[in-house]
């Protein structure tokens, strides 16, 4: 049982990751995974924490539903779909220190690529590798945020197309972590239906606060706090991966 400070402090974090999430696309689930990761076991953590982003991400797709580029949702479900059965049929877990390294230093190598030669999510090929290499690092690690965000960054979307289309490919990719790792919970491990069910409303109203800020921010500065919250958020995890290395 939680302790009101305690409760008070957990529904501060939904709403105000929700409401970072739904200005920028990224860094509030990957904020609220570390504070979740703090107090939970790793199953439990990976459970809520994929239902609280599907109400997140969802309630963002639907809010910018007509900017949601379908053809680049349709590449990464492919990848993300046929990678999850083959992660699940090997029952692999990988070592989270390696897994949060690679999370880290990836967006790092994918901005200082030369334009030529950096991921584009508009394309084909790309999004279906999107979509392979954030399934197994949610599957394997909870987290996939920066490498996604290495894919968007330098895209042709302007700021409503690329929150709505991430928000819908990350409704995907939550689904599959939080199935998998429910299949992972051991024996007296749970997910309380309390805190599911306050959870879910906090993140929307965060995700639907955010709106108004969006929609005030230039594309210019939206694409420059982009970079900016990309490189904090995976300095942190790399750190996190060497400590527990």
């Amino acid at each position: 049982m939680l302790s009101l400070p305690l409760a008070a402090g957990f529904a501060a974090a939904i709403v105000s990751t929700s409401f970072i999430s739904g200005i920028f696309g990224m860094a509030g689930g990957m904020i609220l995974m570390g504070i979740l990761l703090i107090f939970m076991p790793l199953a439990p953590a990976m459970v809520l924490h994929g239902l609280v982003q599907i109400a997140s991400n969802g309630w963002r797709a639907w809010q910018w539903r007509s900017h949601i580029d379908s053809r680049i949702v349709a590449h990464y479900a492919a990848g993300a779909v046929v990678t999850a059965a083959a992660v699940g049929a090997m029952a692999f877990e990988a070592s989270k220190a390696i897994a949060l390294i690679i999370v880290g230093v990836s967006p790092f190598l994918g901005l200082l690529l030369p334009g030529r030669l950096a991921p584009d999510i508009g394309k084909p090929s790309h999004g279906n590798l999107c979509g392979t290499l954030c399934t197994v690092l949610q599957l394997l690690a909870g987290v996939s945020g920066p490498i996604l965000d290495v894919f968007f960054v330098r895209s042709q979307l302007d700021s409503r197309q690329l929150v709505a289309t991430k928000a819908a490919v990350q409704v995907l990719g939550h689904f599959l972590k939080a199935a998998y790792f429910g299949h992972l919970l051991a024996g007296g491990e749970t997910v309380s239906l309390l805190a599911v069910l306050v959870a879910i409303p906090l993140a929307i109203a965060g995700t639907h606060l955010s709106r108004f800020v969006l929609e005030s921010i230039s594309e210019t500065r939206f694409s420059i706090w982009s970079r900016y919250v990309i490189g904090a958020v995976s300095a942190v995890y790399l750190i996190q991966g060497v400590v527990l290395l």
